[in-house]
């Protein structure tokens, strides 16, 4: 929307300067931390002013929850739960979403580890609030996985796992190869990871 006043035009763009600040809290929260991220650091890569900050966020805890629930769980959905609900099976799913995360560190150069995790290790003993919006994003993960397990034969290797523990099991093998891969900067991790999923996934 524009509106003119004193005879200039401004531009109005609260929308936009929303998603600017989510978007430069989300990437400093993963390049830094949550507690080494400071409200005037994500103003000035925002490029937005304390009063257009404080218009949309009143305190640097909510913009960190508006981050899990407005990025991180957008960014697992477009990483692991699209290419898992569009594969034909599990195992295809999971083989495309961290060979696809593999990938991607390979081209970047390093690894700052998930998000989902990095937010998890740091946040979750210490605040309930967080804890509970980072919950809430394992569990549509591992319910999504379950979901799709659930209408699949069931793989030899996990003879009588139920769906949702084959799941979570699935979700804490990927968690904690992300973590070392960050601790090592290399995705090697998580290549051996997929390679041992597949093999125990084969129905």
């Amino acid at each position: 929307m524009e509106r003119k006043r004193r005879g200039r035009l401004r531009t109005n763009d609260p929308e936009g300067t929303r998603a600017r600040i989510l978007d430069a809290a989300a990437d400093l929260f993963q390049a830094r931390g949550y507690h080494d991220t400071s409200v005037q650091d994500v103003k000035r890569v925002a490029g937005v002013s304390s009063g257009a900050f404080h218009h949309h966020f009143e305190s640097k805890k909510a913009l960190g929850l508006a981050v899990v629930k407005d990025r991180v769980s957008d960014a697992l959905r477009e990483a692991w739960l699209e290419p898992l609900l569009a594969a034909p099976t599990v195992a295809q799913g999971v083989a495309e979403a961290i060979g696809a995360t593999s990938g991607d560190l390979r081209a970047q150069g390093f690894v700052r580890g998930c998000p989902v995790n990095n937010l998890a290790v740091e946040l979750a003993f210490s605040d309930s609030d967080f804890r509970e919006a980072l919950q809430a994003i394992f569990a549509d993960w591992q319910r999504t996985i379950a979901e799709r397990l659930a209408a699949e034969p069931e793989p030899p290797a996990f003879a009588g796992v139920s769906a949702h523990d084959l799941a979570g099991f699935i979700v804490a093998a990927y968690s904690g190869a992300m973590t070392m891969s960050k601790a090592e900067q290399s995705p090697e991790r998580l290549d051996a990871t997929v390679a041992i999923l597949m093999r125990l996934l084969k129905a």
